[in-house]
């Protein structure tokens, strides 16, 4: 169980980071530059790490690799930023909070996790716990803000399941680096038939963000997110974006000087309650259901399902 809670507070580093993109996208990015900001986040770090690792994908893992970019990276990124210049932090965080119940009936269908009531009332309480936390009485509404972050929920969510289904034969760092150059590569045309060729005059503070955003918020996040994903419940890992959220609140609040009204303390409640709730259930289910047999990869220094 020790190595379990582990996993689970390392996996929960992952949307932890990705709590801080709203923050430093309003503070540190340029205006009007979503599908600028999802290309420099994820193909540059891609192409370093596969300058790195030197690994390239074989067989059927060119379409799936390119499959899987496009959910977890290319489309979640392009909707992610979108929604974030368009949308109120805490509107966003309040739209994404359906995906792990995406995750969640996804899961149940191509990879047989039972779904349950507990799962279901843990995504009912954290949509609520979300709402309460971030949504503020005037916060405003964009059509094409909303739409973009329930594409970016849908997205994610249909890339969690796949990357559960499939099980790349290699390890999470290099199956990062695959999926960051798909989706990279898929962005591109996007954001110069959107926003042109034309580059804004990066400021220090610009760069930094790029930066930060590529390192912590994508290499270090996506590596320990996938990783996770490999060896636990789908849909117990979707509960952990709800982190999101609350990171996102505590840094506006440490950084903006935003108020944190009692009702956000429930909130904050439910969403730890759901979480505690929902991996508690998938690990209980993990426990009691025969794991599968996979054969080993070889030519591998390191097995996906070995010493990782």
């Amino acid at each position: 169980m020790l190595s379990k809670l582990v996993l689970l507070s390392l996996t929960a580093i992952a949307p932890a980071a990705w709590g801080t993109t709203y923050l430093v996208t309003t503070e540190f990015l340029p205006p009007d530059r979503p599908l600028l900001a999802a290309v420099l986040r994820s193909l540059p770090a891609g192409l370093v790490l596969l300058v790195v690792l030197r690994r390239l994908p074989k067989g059927s893992w060119w379409w799936k690799s390119a499959v899987l970019g496009l959910l977890n990276f290319g489309a979640f990124f392009a909707l992610l930023f979108v929604a974030a210049y368009r949308l109120p932090g805490g509107v966003a965080a309040m739209v994404g909070a359906v995906q792990p119940l995406l995750v969640a009936v996804l899961a149940s269908r191509v990879l047989g996790e039972r779904v349950g009531p507990v799962k279901l009332g843990a995504g009912a309480a954290g949509i609520a716990g979300v709402g309460l936390l971030v949504l503020s009485a005037d916060a405003r509404l964009d059509a094409a803000g909303v739409l973009a972050a329930l594409g970016g929920a849908a997205s994610m969510a249909a890339g969690i399941v796949l990357t559960k289904r499939w099980q790349p034969p290699v390890g999470p760092l290099v199956s990062t680096a695959w999926q960051l150059v798909a989706g990279g590569l898929f962005l591109v045309p996007v954001m110069l038939a959107a926003e042109g060729p034309a580059l804004p005059a990066f400021t220090a503070a610009n760069l930094a963000g790029y930066l930060y955003l590529a390192l912590v918020g994508t290499v270090l996040a996506y590596w320990l997110w996938f990783r996770g994903i490999r060896l636990l419940p789908a849909s117990g890992v979707s509960f952990m974006s709800l982190l999101s959220p609350v990171v996102a609140t505590a840094a506006g609040a440490a950084v903006l000087g935003e108020s944190f009204a009692p009702g956000q303390l429930v909130g904050l409640i439910l969403i730890l309650g759901a979480l505690v709730a929902a991996n508690a259930a998938g690990l209980n289910a993990g426990a009691r259901r025969p794991q599968p047999q996979h054969r080993p990869v070889t030519g591998s220094a390191s097995s996906p399902r070995s010493g990782r």
